[in-house]
């Protein structure tokens, strides 16, 4: 007979005993004798009793349901007006303007729509344009563009990526900017009149910095190089193809022309569903003794230069106030309401199953 003897390398996953043709010691596929792979290291499993499940259901509710109606009320304050200028019905003011599917018509169609607001709208006013059925998050939509050229790198400027293609040259000339993001930009002009009593129009004054990112704007867009006059900087390059001027021509004021443009930067700031809005101009509050909208009669007066009858989209403007909590959007407080509420009903169902069956459990204990 022959002894066999134990080793802890054994038990680790190591023979030491045998050798194969090299010398070397077999491995099995044994873990490490370890704690943590063999699965001994300590743990917390907590026993759920009544008199820890039902504290905790009825703290949920009691906790949730003033949070949601806190919401759900801040919500519900905010103002918000929506207007739909796509023009698809005959009666729009804007269907004729609807009927093109150009995106470089040389004479822009303008049509005007009529609308009145029943309250005042206070504090400062936050103006959108509104598309739907505009998929930005389409995988190759949303990685058609050039960073690098974006935050002003010269070479990407004339050699841009080729992920912009097929918006990468246009008649043997770079594109600045490159890509389908920056080819589809929103280019629609919105101008808001308010209509006193007595018929005299008044355009509303608006804000067209501030809208973007700070990080976007003074950290990822950048012009090319330091030269002021943009008209050199993108000589030897081509306009996007939908676009109906160059991108140094989008403003007069060089601190929002170029890539710098804030217009320009909200758009390529890719929306995540095909329903979306982003901010297009801010009105800003006077003083406190007026409403920045009061209420009465409106036009909006609309350049209409962005087809959208080819994807079956619509368009829109909206007028909102915001609070602490961001704009209009009762989903948070209804969900933190119906969150609360299912648990502090099923706390009172566990109480009565609790105080029906608990009893007569304990009676059976004791008499065995």
């Amino acid at each position: 007979m022959m002894a066999s003897s134990y080793s802890a390398k054994e038990e680790d996953g190591h023979h030491s005993g045998s050798a194969g043709l090299g010398g070397t010691a077999i491995r099995t596929r044994k873990p490490d004798n370890t704690a943590f792979k063999q699965q001994r290291l300590p743990a917390w499993q907590p026993i759920l009793t009544a008199g820890t499940v039902l504290p905790a259901f009825f703290v949920i509710g009691l906790i949730f349901i003033p949070i949601g109606i806190g919401l759900y009320v801040t919500s519900d304050n905010i103002k918000e007006f929506e207007i739909d200028y796509t023009g698809t019905d005959m009666s729009s003011p804007c269907f004729n303007c609807s009927q093109s599917f150009s995106w470089n018509s040389t004479t822009p169609c303008k049509c005007v729509l009529f609308f009145s607001l029943e309250q005042p709208f206070e504090s400062n006013v936050f103006m959108y344009y509104g598309l739907s059925n505009f998929y930005q998050n389409h995988r190759r939509y949303v990685k058609s563009r050039d960073d690098s050229q974006l935050n002003g790198d010269e070479r990407s400027l004339k050699e841009p990526s080729k992920e912009c293609e097929p918006y990468r040259t246009n008649e043997n000339k770079p594109i600045a900017p490159c890509g389908a993001i920056a080819n589809s930009m929103f280019n629609d002009t919105l101008d808001l009149f308010y209509i006193d009593p007595n018929g005299t129009k008044t355009q509303i004054p608006v804000n067209k910095k501030g809208i973007a990112w700070w990080t976007d704007k003074h950290v990822k867009f950048r012009n090319p190089g330091s030269n002021p006059n943009l008209t050199a900087v993108f000589i030897d390059t081509a306009k996007p193809v939908n676009w109906r001027k160059p991108v140094y021509e989008l403003d007069t004021d060089l601190d929002n022309n170029g890539f710098i443009n804030e217009d320009f930067i909200v758009w390529m700031r890719t929306a995540a569903l095909p329903t979306f809005r982003k901010l297009y101009r801010i009105i800003q509050k006077k003083n406190n003794m007026t409403p920045t909208l009061p209420k009465g009669n409106y036009s909006l007066e609309v350049t209409y230069n962005y087809p959208v009858r080819s994807f079956e989209g619509r368009k829109r403007m909206i007028l909102s106030t915001i609070s602490w909590m961001g704009g209009k959007n009762p989903f948070l407080g209804i969900a933190y309401i119906t969150v609360g509420s299912i648990c502090f009903f099923l706390g009172v169902v566990l109480l009565f199953i609790h105080h029906k069956y608990g009893n007569r459990n304990n009676s059976s204990d004791i008499a065995n």
